[in-house]
């Protein structure tokens, strides 16, 4: 969940806005976002926010943070479209300022030169930017790779980056996600020859192939496929759809073969269909897990064959796993990316990182994107390469990079915020943890009366057959803690976590678990 800021004399711009999706962390919530509280209140000095891709961690947070930051939006054609989408579905789009770089016309933000870079990567317009300030250059590589058979756009040349650092280069802020690949990443060319490849083998057979909705080219590359192999493409994802159509009124994607419709596609003969289809990530909802799950329109038997055109996201193994196992299952032949050539990375390896240090020369580099270990892994690589500083850094912190000698100067708040249902609220606030405590160990409620009765309830332990018997022990216990805090004349506080106490060791003595007890008591009001 990209959020970048880089400020230069009180003033500030923002590169990317992005979210992430939650995991096991955080039960009952879907998205994740970088909490912007250091920016928020210095939002009058917020000159813009300048988005380099679509990507969901580059552009996710948008919808939920533009109209509060007030900032006006920066992006190329391509990102644009799909923002303006984002926007119109929350109903803001006539209250956001939005941007739109034409011909990457270099534009200013106060002391800020922008000029967009466009380099390769696995979604159109990906670019870095080369921004420009009184105190030096500043290549913001943003998300990239090299590709010498690009499908989709026109990457900058290995010259032209070179002429970028001829002309000098401050710092270099560069992705770090693939630094420990010793190979070059693959080009999109490659790609196209490994999935006609695998998909002339499979003649008589429905192909479904799933891949990531955003990536432009794959969907170039599957539909040049369709073609190669006699087949007609068939779309299945409301996610596919919105980024052919952007992509489409972009100028791209304008020879993608038309869709056939579902019913077309299970009427023709089984060798002639080329299903294209999310849920490469194990998604519950998307088009590839109904489709395992037989309740989607398109169906697959024993024998069709299922290509994943995509890696698997660190985090979602487990849900990959359920769908590839009920494929499996049903007789369906799966093909990954570590069986056939049929997927390449969006980020750079190794030589691609070596060769930009090459053609950057810069004086200090900031490695970003990826994990700790990946970042202090390509601060080590640019040093060995001859670069004369790197600077490792955090969340939170605030870095220097001039006038002066470069390093970390500060440290900022920087927590994570969660989209809960309909509210945005910290990640580590009351309702997140509590949630999180009572999936770990459930919850126990004692209600006491104005006459000493006692009422147990229990959810979430595992009880089974002995639910009863437990439900009596806790009620005996906690009637001895109030008999016991009466004879002390103990105060309505002592007498709470008397009975709180006395029912959480009955819990523990019976499961093992320290459940939270939640105590009602008549006599407190």
């Amino acid at each position: 969940m990209n959020v970048n800021l880089y400020g230069c004399r009180g003033k500030w711009i923002m590169v990317d806005l992005g979210m992430t999706f939650s995991g096991n962390e955080y039960p009952g919530v879907d998205l994740v976002f970088a909490d912007l509280d250091f920016i928020e209140q210095r939002r009058e000095d917020l000159l813009g926010i300048v988005l380099t891709h679509a990507h969901e961690d580059h552009i996710g947070a948008v919808p939920y943070f533009a109209r509060k930051l007030g900032a006006p939006l920066y992006a190329t054609p391509f990102t644009a479209r799909l923002v303006a989408a984002k926007l119109q579905e929350e109903g803001i789009l006539d209250e956001v300022e939005l941007n739109v770089v034409n011909d990457l016309d270099e534009f200013e933000l106060g002391p800020f030169g922008i000029s967009y870079v466009p380099l390769a990567h696995s979604i159109a317009e990906g670019n870095a930017l080369l921004i420009d300030t009184p105190f030096g250059r500043v290549f913001h590589t943003g998300d990239w790779k090299i590709d010498e058979e690009p499908q989709i756009g026109t990457p900058a040349t290995a010259a032209e980056l070179t002429e970028i650092g001829d002309e000098g280069v401050l710092a270099l802020v560069c992705d770090s996600t693939n630094v420990f690949n010793p190979e070059p990443s693959g080009s999109e060319g490659e790609v196209y020859r490994g999935l006609q490849l695998e998909v002339a083998k499979h003649k008589g057979r429905r192909v479904l192939v799933t891949t990531f909705a955003s990536n432009v080219a794959r969907l170039q590359t599957l539909g040049a496929v369709a073609r190669a192999t006699g087949r007609q493409l068939c779309v299945a994802g409301r996610s596919l759809d919105r980024i052919i159509e952007a992509g489409q009124a972009s100028g791209y994607l304008k020879d993608l073969p038309t869709p056939v419709d579902f019913d077309t596609a299970m009427s023709l003969p089984r060798g002639e269909v080329l299903i294209v289809a999310t849920g490469g990530q194990g998604e519950p909802r998307a088009a590839l897990a109904r489709v395992a799950e037989e309740n989607h329109p398109l169906a697959l038997e024993a024998g069709d064959v299922v290509l994943f055109s995509s890696r698997q996201i660190p985090g979602n193994e487990i849900a990959i796993g359920r769908i590839q196992n009920r494929l499996a299952e049903r007789g369906i032949v799966l093909v990954t990316d570590r069986q056939s050539l049929i997927h390449v990375s969006g980020h750079p390896g190794r030589p691609e990182l070596e060769a930009l240090y090459r053609w950057m020369r810069p004086e200090i580099l900031v490695p970003v994107h990826g994990e700790i270990r990946h970042m202090r892994e390509q601060a080590s690589l640019g040093l060995a390469s001859g670069i004369p500083k790197a600077v490792f850094q955090t969340n939170g912190d605030l870095v220097r990079l001039a006038p002066g000698a470069p390093g970390k100067i500060d440290e900022v708040r920087a927590g994570r915020l969660v989209l809960d249902g309909d509210m945005i609220v910290p990640a580590d606030g009351d309702a997140v943890v509590m949630r999180r405590r009572l999936s770990n160990a459930g919850v126990v409620t004692v209600a006491v009366g104005k006459q000493g009765e006692v009422q147990v309830e229990a959810l979430g332990l595992p009880l089974e057959l002995e639910r009863e018997s437990f439900l009596d022990e806790v009620r005996r216990d906690v009637e001895g803690a109030c008999a016991g805090a009466r004879k002390a004349r103990a105060d309505a506080g002592k007498t709470r976590e008397a009975v709180r106490l006395a029912a959480r060791r009955a819990a523990s003595r019976w499961t093992g678990k320290k459940p939270q007890i939640i105590v009602m008591m008549a006599q407190e009001g």
